[in-house]
């Protein structure tokens, strides 16, 4: 089971999905690298990221527009993604 996190100044996604759903880690790992890269590449943002094995954290401050609204979008793929495989994502 994966479970992700969106907190004020935290996202977290912590575990993995079990044989036969890798499709669904790399989905919301590619998810994730997408969110950090973009928030890196288009804003002059901090953030401070950590992306290892099944683990992913992201820490913030004091998000500009463009962000929350990248991080918006990262929501609403996490969120389809749950909907479509409920046993191995769960949003906490």
């Amino acid at each position: 089971m994966i479970v992700v996190s969106i907190r004020n100044g935290k996202i977290e996604a912590i575990g993995h999905t079990g044989a036969g759903n890798g499709i669904v880690c790399s989905a919301i790992s590619c998810l994730f690298q997408t969110l950090v890269a973009s928030i890196c590449s288009l804003t002059d943002d901090n953030i401070e990221y950590d992306i290892d094995n099944g683990n992913c954290r992201m820490i913030y401050k004091n998000l500009s527009g463009v962000s929350k609204t990248l991080v918006d979008s990262f929501f609403i793929g996490i969120c389809m993604i749950s909907r479509e495989f409920p046993d191995n994502v769960r949003i906490d």
